[in-house]
């Protein structure tokens, strides 16, 4: 068992630590399949080598090259850490700050096996959502941690540490960016070889960044997503004896379940892996547990009937799950479902993302090795029977939504498959099932998904994303997902910040519009109500949804407890990059920006560097999170309240403009909520002033202009 000073002392090359090579007691990422020429694996070889002294590339590069083909990349398995991975009280790190050493607490949080989902491949959540590229780079960060002063900048590409470089005080003590690939080589093809090689990396939105929080990140987002749903489509914030159907338990997926519950439905979710599903029953999030459809029927019946909020899991594919819910519909005329979703990781469906019906989830991971471009057609054609059944129970009633995992978009590429791919889908000489050749050459295997939505924009599809119905509104508000961690690990710490927190905006409730006085009312209630339902998964954290002077104010209190000494230690503020300003992604939170710009990246761009220079601890730009590589970009921060006058000085500045920036560029995009809330706040405050837009009143300017 290594020790935290031992961990700061760089990469341990005299001796070597023994190659242990991978864990068999914890889930492991599916095997990558770049498809590298011999030369590229020549390249990937020499990258993970120039990390070592010459002495021991002998020693190393024969090992190297056996992940590279094995595992599809060099992950450096015998430099994996012996030690508990674990956010560590802020005190015990040998730093010569406290803002490294609040940066190692995240890092370390990220990688603690209850935390993340791959912890020995670095995957914090999402399937290959990295924290590092490889072991080598985790032992130089933290040793530059450990040696940086409040005059450094420590310099991250894409997992590596490029090195501590001289800095003003005020300055940012890291700056990290992932994945920044030059536009024309931004497909998933490029993204695969160029990871294998060691040259970029997909940091999801918060692996990368360090700033996840566990599941509960997501739980209070899901949990109003599925409440501002049955107010938007059932027209009720009652959800009792209301079914909400969806898939997946993983990293961020794994919420559903204990949302559902606390926002009051029967929630039936899905998922293959027995891994996550069991974590999720252990750790009381999950309810129940069945394999069994009859049985997962028959539950969902029972809670109906009893208004019994559930959430039930149910091992096996979604895509049985909701035929079976349709074969209910056709036969006996019930329709058992009224809100469905999809939070499988679809925004890398062919590399464990998204498992295809049929197979069980060792024959999908065989076939996903040896013969990638078959695997890839069977998961197009489950994704087509998967909509096939939704379109159905949707006619019938039951309202369906984009989780912003590339589902519909996804489903959408699925229809370029041909008849003729079809007909080689036979996994005869592969241990598959045998009737499924038979069932893919049926004449209904051959549509389309239909998704799309005709006359729509580039964005839009049969059904809406979440954004666009249900948390778009919410984030032209300027509402969005604030968070703190507290850095001593105390529980009674994250207390007091929840009761600090619950009493900033109850404080502020009493003096605002109703639309925004109703969002207030849903996270005072769950601030009220979060210590009480087991949240924390790893660091002692809280999210909560806010606005700008809510997010302000939170951080300037929990500032002055930490001054007062009713706060033991430093706390960290960040949020998910899924908020008002940080991310721009056509297909997810830009979704409802409708005047042709939601393909545009200046907003997130200009949030990391804006908050840079405004007072951020730390700032992260990605490629990629939430809908895929290629598909978004992205910019978060983390800030560290020490109780000092200079951080609190830092927090309001900064949030103030971190909110305002996405705010302001709603509006001009001609988003009325938008509108309204920037109007407010320059009123507010003096020095801000926004570009208003001017909109078109008279629609029929345009048609006898256009006409000529």
């Amino acid at each position: 068992m290594s020790t935290l000073k031992e961990l700061c002392g760089g990469l341990p090359l005299d001796p070597l630590p023994s190659n242990r090579g991978r864990d068999p007691d914890v889930p492991h990422a599916p095997v990558r399949t770049p498809n590298l020429s011999s030369q590229e694996e020549r390249l990937a070889l020499r990258n993970a080598l120039r990390y070592f002294p010459p002495s021991l590339h002998s020693t190393l590069a024969s090992e190297f090259a056996q992940e590279l083909r094995q595992y599809g990349h060099i992950y450096m398995y015998r430099f994996c850490p012996p030690i508990r991975m674990r956010a560590y009280p802020i005190d015990q790190y040998p730093c010569r700050t406290h803002q490294a050493a609040a940066i190692m607490h995240m890092i370390m949080n990220n990688l603690d096996p209850v935390v993340a989902q791959f912890p020995q491949e670095l995957v914090t959540y999402g399937g290959n959502g990295q924290v590092f590229s490889n072991w080598a780079q985790f032992w130089l960060v933290l040793h530059y941690l450990s040696e940086m002063t409040e005059e450094q900048t420590l310099v991250m590409y894409s997992g590596h540490p490029l090195g501590l470089f001289p800095s003003p005080t005020s300055s940012p003590r890291m700056v990290i960016t992932n994945g920044m690939v030059i536009p024309n080589y931004s497909s998933r093809e490029d993204y695969e070889k160029n990871f294998a090689m060691g040259i970029t990396m997909y940091g999801q939105m918060t692996a990368g960044s360090y700033c996840y929080i566990g599941p509960q990140g997501i739980v209070h987002g899901t949990m109003l997503t599925v409440l501002n749903a049955g107010r938007r489509y059932l027209g009720t914030s009652d959800l009792a004896g209301r079914v909400f159907v969806t898939s997946g338990l993983g990293g961020m997926s794994g919420a559903q379940a204990k949302a559902a519950v606390i926002a009051g439905c029967v929630g039936v979710i899905a998922e293959v892996d027995e891994a996550p599903l069991k974590k999720r029953h252990e750790q009381g999030w999950l309810m129940e547990v069945t394999n069994d459809l009859d049985h997962c029927i028959q539950k969902i019946r029972e809670a109906k009937t009893s208004k019994t909020p559930l959430s039930l899991g149910y091992h096996g594919n979604i895509v049985d799950l909701w035929e079976r819910l349709l074969a209910e519909y056709e036969s006996t005329g019930e329709l058992l479902v009224d809100l469905g979703s999809d939070q499988t990781s679809l925004h890398n469906p062919f590399s464990g993302g998204y498992y295809p019906a049929k197979l069980s989830l060792r024959q999908a991971s065989q076939l996903m090795s040896t013969d990638p471009a078959r695997f890839r057609t069977a998961v197009q054609e489950s994704l087509r029977r998967q909509v096939m059944a939704i379109n159905k129970l949707a006619q019938a009633g039951m309202f369906f939504w984009d989780y912003g995992n590339a589902f519909l978009l996804e489903a959408q590429k699925s229809r370029f498959v041909t008849a003729l791919e079809h007909y080689f889908l036979s996994y005869k000489d592969c241990g598959m099932p045998q009737n499924l050749h038979r069932e893919q050459k049926s004449t209904a295997s051959f549509q389309s998904a239909e998704v799309e939505k005709t006359g729509a924009g580039k964005t839009e599809f049969r059904y809406p994303s979440y954004v666009q119905h249900i948390m778009g509104d919410i984030f032209s508000l300027g509402f969005g997902p604030f968070r703190w961690v507290c850095t001593s690990g105390d529980p009674n710490d994250l207390a007091q910040t929840d009761d600090i927190a619950a009493s900033v905006l109850e404080d502020i409730s009493s003096s605002v519009s109703e639309r925004v006085k109703q969002q207030y009312s849903d996270n005072i209630h769950w601030i009220r109500q979060a210590g009480k339902h087991n949240m924390v998964v790893g660091s002692q954290a809280r999210i909560l949804y806010s606005d700008q002077k809510g997010r302000v104010l939170i951080a300037l209190a929990i500032n002055q407890a930490i001054a007062d000494g009713r706060v033991s230690a430093p706390v960290v503020i960040s949020r998910d990059h899924h908020d008002v300003s940080g991310t721009d992604s056509p297909f997810r939170e830009t979704s409802n920006v409708y005047d042709g710009s939601a393909f545009c990246a200046d907003m997130a761009v200009q949030n990391f560097v804006g908050d840079a220079f405004r007072g951020a601890t730390w700032v992260a730009l990605h490629n990629g999170g939430g809908v895929g590589w290629g598909e978004v970009i992205n910019g978060g921060f983390g800030l560290v309240l020490d109780g000092s006058e200079e951080a609190g000085r830092r927090a309001s500045m900064m949030l103030n403009w971190d909110v305002s920036n996405g705010v302001a560029r709603r509006c001009w995009s001609g988003n009325t909520n938008a509108y309204d809330t920037i109007q407010r706040t320059m009123e507010a405050q003096r020095q801000l002033r926004v570009t208003m837009p001017f909109p078109v009143q008279d629609e029929h300017v345009l048609d006898r202009a256009l006409q000529g």
